[in-house]
C-alpha cells in the first residue's frame, strides 16, 4: 500500500499498520509492528458495550492482545443513563459480556473525576477524567471503529476523549465546555471540537506510553453505546494501529470512502451529515496528530 497524503498543513507522515486478517492472531500481529514496549501498569481501554445487542469488541476476539499486554480492561461510566451509568452496573455488564473472564476490569471513574489541562484548544482549558486513570503507566487504546450518531464515528480519538472522561467529563464535551449535565444541547461543532481538544488532553499527559489499535468490523452506522444498532451494510475491513490517532482514525475513514460507491455509502452519510471529518481537521489543528500517513499492509 502506498503512501497517502491528505492534508497539506502537515509535513509529518504517520505509519499506520494494517491486516484484514480480523482474528486473535491477526490483532496481535499488527499490535507488534509498532514495536511498543507497554511499562508497569498496563490499562487497555475499550467500550464495554451497551446491552442486550451493541456490536462491542468480542473477548474471544481480543482476549490474546490484552493478555499479551498483561493488560487491565479500563473504562468510564455513561452520562445518558442505561446499563452502565454507574459502576455497580458497569461492572455487571463487564461480567456478562464476558471481560472479567479474560482480565481485571476496573471503572476509572467509580470514585470521581480529575482534571487534566488542555492546551492550544479554543473550546476546552480543562478536561474531566477517571479519577484513577494515572493509576496505570501505559495505555492501549482498542477500538471498534463505527459510525455514531452524534459524532458520524467513533475510533480512538472518540476513545480517548469521549470514552476516557468521567460521567462528567462526558457532558462537558459533548456540551463543548459549557455544562456538567448536559449532553445532548450542545452546538455540533464545538461538540466535534471539544472531543479533539480532550483527547489531546490525555495524549500530552501520556507521551510515549499510549498506542492505539482500531477493528474495523461489524461496520454499522450506530456506536457501541447503542443497545439496538442499525445491521452493518459494510462488509469487514481489517485491524490497523498507530500511534498516532488522527493518522489511524483518518486512514480507517479514507477505507470507508474507498467504499462510497459499493456498500460504504450509509456510513459515509453517517459521517457527513454529523460534519465528523472536523474532529480530524481540528485535532491535526491543535497538534493531536496528523491527517497525513502511510499505510503499511503486514499481509504483504
Amino acid at each position: 500500500m502506498n503512501e497517502t497524503n491528505l492534508s497539506n498543513s502537515s509535513t509529518n507522515v504517520s505509519v499506520v499498520y494494517m491486516t484484514k486478517d480480523i482474528s486473535p492472531e491477526g490483532l496481535v500481529a499488527v499490535y507488534d509492528k509498532l514495536n511498543w514496549k507497554h511499562e508497569g501498569k498496563t490499562a487497555v481501554k475499550l467500550s464495554t458495550g451497551e446491552p442486550p445487542a451493541s456490536n462491542y469488541l468480542r473477548p474471544e476476539l481480543i482476549k490474546d492482545l490484552v493478555q499479551y499486554v498483561d493488560g487491565t480492561i479500563v473504562e468510564c461510566n455513561t452520562a445518558y443513563g442505561g446499563s452502565r451509568a454507574d459502576a455497580e452496573k458497569h461492572y455487571q455488564v463487564a461480567k456478562e459480556h464476558g471481560f472479567t473472564q479474560i482480565a481485571d476490569v476496573k471503572i476509572l471513574d467509580e470514585n470521581g473525576s480529575m482534571t487534566l489541562p488542555v492546551t492550544g484548544g479554543s473550546r476546552l482549558t480543562e478536561n474531566y477524567v477517571g479519577v484513577d486513570f494515572p493509576k496505570y503507566n501505559s495505555y492501549l487504546i482498542l477500538s471498534h471503529f463505527k459510525g455514531h450518531a452524534m459524532a458520524g464515528f467513533g475510533g480512538a480519538i472518540k476513545n480517548i476523549s469521549i470514552g476516557i472522561g468521567s460521567s462528567k467529563g462526558k457532558c462537558w464535551i459533548h456540551s463543548g465546555g459549557t455544562s456538567f449535565t448536559d449532553i445532548w444541547n450542545g452546538e455540533q461543532n464545538a461538540f466535534l471540537e471539544a472531543m479533539a481538544e480532550a483527547g489531546k488532553s490525555v495524549a500530552d499527559y501520556l507521551g510515549e506510553k499510549i498506542v492505539y489499535v482500531n477493528v474495523m468490523n461489524r461496520l454499522s452506522v450506530d456506536c457501541d453505546c447503542d443497545g439496538h444498532p442499525a445491521e452493518p451494510e459494510m462488509q469487514d475491513i481489517g485491524v490497523l494501529a498507530s500511534t498516532d490517532p488522527v493518522a489511524l482514525d483518518q486512514a480507517c475513514v479514507d477505507l470507508v470512502y474507498e467504499q462510497k460507491d459499493a456498500d460504504g455509502a450509509s456510513l459515509v452519510e453517517r459521517i457527513e451529515s454529523r460534519n465528523g471529518l472536523l474532529t480530524l481537521e481540528h485535532a491535526e489543528k491543535i497538534g493531536l496528530g496528523s491527517r497525513t500517513y502511510k499505510l503499511v499492509s503486514i499481509d504483504e
